[in-house]
């Protein structure tokens, strides 16, 4: 039974926001962070050592390995598509640029697949505003293009958003694919053809990249949401026969993921019991869709007489059913982030529909606690940069020396000028929105998509150099081939107590073969790189014996890494 809508929107209220304006909020969002640095510790510089292995021909590609290590990340499909730009690109742009340019093109195509999910969600009929007594309410395009703006922008603010889209792993796909499957979903009832392409490669997509069970869970939903439906697209009679045959593609394309994911077993589960940290968990969930999540439950507040009748309302229904499968699989696996990860188009969707409900002061009070959130935190970039340059104030460049170790600080005129005219234009943004009422429906997210932009340009340009040094392992490693080159160490050197990433980083700065000291035959090399406190806690003679220490290579920044690099006794120093 359809309920008197909530939405009360002019069409005053749904100027166009220019699409200059938005293309450039979103190229501003999406270069910055991919330029500029080399492949930071952990999940990023792991993936790139996976994909370079592949390029060398030293790996399976269904089955990619790391000096005899599988990867900590599920899937296969970021690995291919990292290995076959590498492949393709990286004589010409280089090789760390070149595994990026897959990523980046799924992170455009997640911003344009909320656009239009939200847009095609938008128009459905239990969507639309109130009809006036006399007239002027909202016409349906522009009112469904104000809220696709709306929800693109919401996305772009949130603060979760930012470094896991700009790294080259499983979750930029998963995220991707998701978003094509929104997509998929809100947009079936209007290009046929489109959202079945869309819905096949976001299931295959997802299906290939370490999360089958979210993909057979997005599958079975949709299908159960689209068989229901009765009130489906511009056309109320369109209902019964499309609705049954789009359930049905649906579960087919679900079957047909599930069954590839068989064929090359890529099967996994994460989960994690009930004694997960709440708090922590509370806090990543706060900060991480902040300030989508808040209008996000305003939204289902405010539309809960709707959501109780889902069949009519397929607006709420599809947003809610892609928000909430990714919050609970949060609760339930691990990396927590990452999985609440995929939930944030839908998340930023329900945050739109939020808009239309809100009163004149509820909008003031988020441009002012945006303005001054994200005023405060450029002010303190910009303080921390000059920091670190002129070493004032002491107290804050010594914090600086202390987290980036033997950094050395150096003007990048292009960079600064960036990042002037990044913060030239927040300015000039406030003062247009600060100069009089506007009364664009999308004015309330206008400030936290360009202030959460803002920081993001700032951090990417004036904090990369010392971020880069920090998080990178290049500064570690050049110690560490500049140490080999005085001990003539060559050849093959075998690791004990290294990550991944750590391996992944030996081979690519160094340009060395390693492997697995506990799986090496006896004699295979005279050379090996041990972590310092996995070694001084292993107390297995055995192993240890025939080992003399020749140097050690510390990593000062964050957490305190000491490798040592040893020499088989009796091996000669000389090549």
């Amino acid at each position: 039974m359809n309920q008197p809508t909530p939405a009360i929107v002019a069409q005053s209220a749904v100027r166009r926001l220019p699409r200059w304006a938005l293309l450039l909020l979103c190229l501003a969002y999406v270069v910055p962070g991919f330029v500029m640095r080399g492949p930071w510790r952990a999940n990023d510089m792991e993936a790139f050592g996976y994909m370079r292995e592949m390029v060398l021909g030293h790996t399976s590609w269904l089955a990619p390995q790391l000096s005899g290590l599988a990867p900590s990340m599920d899937g296969l499909l970021p690995y291919w598509l990292g290995a076959i730009s590498l492949q393709a690109l990286g004589w010409l742009i280089g090789p760390e640029m070149a595994a990026r340019i897959p990523f980046i093109a799924l992170l455009v195509l997640t911003l344009a697949a909320t656009w239009w999910g939200a847009y095609y969600l938008a128009r459905t009929p239990g969507a639309q505003p109130v009809a006036f007594a006399f007239g002027g309410e909202a016409h349906l395009v522009d009112y469904s293009r104000a809220m696709a703006d709306a929800a693109l922008l919401a996305l772009v603010a949130c603060l979760g958003l930012a470094q896991p889209s700009h790294e080259i792993t499983s979750y930029v796909t998963q995220l991707g694919c998701t978003a094509l499957l929104f997509f998929a979903a809100a947009a079936m009832a209007y290009h046929p053809y489109k959202a079945a392409t869309a819905m096949v490669f976001g299931l295959l997509g997802m299906s290939l990249s370490g999360a089958p069970t979210m993909s057979v869970m997005f599958g079975v939903a949709t299908s159960l949401i689209v068989f229901t439906q009765r009130n489906w697209g511009d056309n109320a009679g369109r209902v019964h026969q499309q609705a049954r045959m789009w359930a049905g593609a649906w579960l087919i394309a679900t079957i047909i993921g599930a069954a590839l994911t068989t064929a090359l077993d890529q099967w996994s589960w994460h989960l994690v019991d009930s004694t997960k940290d709440s708090g922590e968990l509370l806090q990543m969930l706060l900060w991480f869709c902040w300030p989508a999540w808040p209008l996000a439950l305003w939204t289902v507040w405010v539309w809960r007489r709707q959501i109780a009748a889902p069949t009519h309302y397929p607006h709420l229904s599809i947003a809610l059913l892609f928000a909430l499968l990714p919050v609970i699989a949060c609760l339930s696996s691990l990396p927590a982030d990452r999985a609440l990860l995929l939930g944030l188009p839908a998340i930023a969707t329900l945050a739109a529909f939020a808009l239309p409900t809100f009163r004149r002061s509820i909008s003031a009070l988020i441009d002012w606690f945006t303005l001054l959130f994200f005023t405060a935190g450029a002010i303190v970039i910009w303080v921390v940069w000059l920091a670190f340059q002129t070493g004032y104030p002491p107290k804050i460049a010594a914090n600086i020396a202390r987290l980036a170790p033997q950094f050395e600080a150096s003007v990048s005129w292009p960079v600064v000028i960036v990042a002037l005219l990044a913060t030239a234009g927040w300015f000039v943004l406030v003062a247009w929105r600060t100069s009089r009422n506007r009364a664009a429906i999308w004015k309330s997210l206008v400030l936290p998509a360009s202030g959460a932009t803002l920081g993001w340009v700032l951090l990417s340009t004036l904090w990369m150099a010392p971020l880069d040094h920090a998080r990178s392992y290049e500064f570690q490693m050049q110690q560490l081939a500049q140490n080999m080159q005085q001990n003539h160490a060559s050849g093959c050197m075998l690791t004990y107590g290294l990550g991944r990433a750590q391996i992944a980083a030996v081979r690519y700065y160094t340009n060395t073969d390693t492997a697995l000291l506990r799986h090496s035959p006896p004699g295979r090399c005279n050379w090996a790189l041990v972590d310092a406190d996995r070694w001084a806690g292993d107390h297995n003679q055995k192993l240890r014996q025939g080992w003399r220490e020749v140097s050690r290579i510390t990593r000062l920044s964050g957490k305190k890494e000491v490798l040592i690099l040893l020499q088989r006794s009796g091996a000669t120093d000389k090549p």
